[in-house]
């Protein structure tokens, strides 16, 4: 993928309607701003926002785009859940489901609406995200819930039925990020986590205490990252409880 400038390269990789573009252009804004009070995102990032930010959260979706169910952890600024969430808000036409081709699974509209989860610790950022779902107008397709706590705690993990997905971005080592996630695991659930150049080792380190499957999907927004997309994690040792 070449490098996303703005709306125009965006729409052009990602065959997005209008109205989406339109969303993500307030979503820019508001980054903007907050960002002048809330350090929302590296200061060195802010004119890369199309690519470093909203592209690298959107190439998460056609790896899992009939997911009806999405928590993201940690998610800060709203990398990558509510990118993805943006995007699930547009329905797909059938000129629009060309972009799934490339990948394995194929286009299956959800029953009901889609449910994103987006947990963050930090106050001000989920007042930010809170005000990017509202600005957006995104709830009239689906369902957003933010909630402002810590991924470890229990009552958090408790109140979450199993998602389809679990994703994350920047949040912690595999290995770290393996404890959080492992709770909200079922059998049917995939882990999507964007990761640089250190994937391959991390997920070695994690082969010591885990068990799970896993791909490494090359970004399409950095040469060197890559997409840990892990199925059936659970502690070794340990048997599956959902």
């Amino acid at each position: 993928m070449r490098r996303i400038m703005g709306p125009t390269d965006f729409a052009a990789a990602f065959r997005v309607s209008r109205e989406t573009l339109a969303r993500l252009a307030t979503y820019e804004g508001l980054l903007r701003r907050w960002q002048k009070a809330v350090n929302l995102v590296a200061p060195s990032t802010l004119d890369a926002i199309w690519h470093r930010h909203f592209a690298d959260s959107a190439q998460l979706l056609p790896l899992a785009p009939s997911a009806s169910a999405w928590v993201d952890l940690g998610s800060g600024a709203g990398f990558p859940g509510l990118v993805v969430a943006i995007l699930r808000a547009q329905d797909p036409s059938p000129g629009d489901r060309a972009r799934f081709e490339p990948f394995s699974e194929p286009f299956k509209a959800p029953p009901g609406l889609p449910r994103f989860t987006l947990i963050e610790s930090n106050a001000r950022k989920c007042a930010f995200l809170r005000e990017v779902v509202r600005a957006t107008h995104i709830t009239a397709s689906l369902s957003v819930d933010i909630l402002s706590t810590r991924i470890e705690t229990a009552t958090t993990q408790a109140s979450l039925p199993p998602p389809d997905v679990v994703s994350a971005r920047a949040v912690a080592p595999l290995g770290k990020l393996f404890v959080l996630a492992a709770p909200l695991f079922a059998s049917s659930t995939v882990g999507l986590f964007l990761k640089g150049r250190d994937a391959a080792a991390e997920l070695k380190a994690a082969e010591k205490l885990w068990n799970f499957q896993s791909e490494l999907v090359p970004s399409r927004t950095e040469r060197d990252a890559r997409i840990v997309v892990v199925r059936n994690l659970e502690r070794k040792n340990e048997g599956r409880t959902s």
